[in-house]
């Protein structure tokens, strides 16, 4: 299996990506965003998108959608070919997504949502945690995406508060300042141990001296 960062040479399999969405949804009864071949071929043309292929057959995708003047990123439109499921190709697919949404996207934060519970258990391996919706863009167009959703009429009666969708996301930032704290609170517990036996052996010796 090839995990490549699509191209304009994809083209032909935007139809594919679509049409494999679309049944998706129909068979599992979930709402999901429709795409149109043209929107998924501006995805594949500006990089922002991860292919998988067996040789050259279509096996599964994800692209990268930007908003907020690239304060935020969404790994979206996860999808994987009936051939190909159950093979944990899904996961692969996320992680390269995800990784290639931290390189070209450093300072943005990463978010999704879904109704999906093997998405959502891939998402939490990847670092995303739960949050309300309030807490994800306010970009107006992300939202419009979600109109051709069969969900919408509950997104727009609460005010966009809450849906049947789960908000996820990532923020590198406070990971990363988490982590800070975390090594200096391993550099201060080393140190305070190294008093502290410091202090234990001179004690010992004290009371070794006749």
């Amino acid at each position: 299996m090839n995990l490549i960062v699509a191209n304009e040479s994809h083209f032909k399999y935007a139809e594919d990506i679509c049409d494999t969405i679309a049944e998706s949804a129909k068979v599992r009864g979930t709402g999901i965003a429709k795409r149109t071949p043209e929107y998924i071929q501006r995805k594949l043309s500006n990089g922002n998108a991860i292919l998988a292929l067996d040789g050259d057959k279509f096996a599964g995708f994800c692209y990268i959608e930007v908003w907020g003047h690239e304060k935020f990123v969404a790994n979206s439109g996860l999808i994987v070919h009936p051939d190909y499921r159950g093979q944990g190709l899904a996961k692969s697919i996320k992680a390269k997504i995800f990784e290639l949404s931290r390189a070209k996207f450093p300072d943005a934060k990463i978010f999704g949502i879904t109704t999906g519970l093997a998405v959502m258990k891939i998402n939490y391996e990847l670092g995303y945690k739960p949050v309300t919706f309030s807490e994800l863009t306010d970009d107006p167009e992300f939202w419009k995406g979600c109109q051709t959703c069969k969900n919408f009429d509950v997104l727009t009666r609460t005010e966009q508060k809450m849906c049947l969708c789960t908000g996820m996301l990532y923020d590198g930032a406070t990971k990363k300042k988490a982590e800070e704290t975390k090594k200096m609170n391993g550099k201060a517990f080393t140190r305070l141990k190294s008093i502290k036996e410091s202090l234990f052996l001179r004690r010992k010796e004290e009371k070794s001296k006749p």
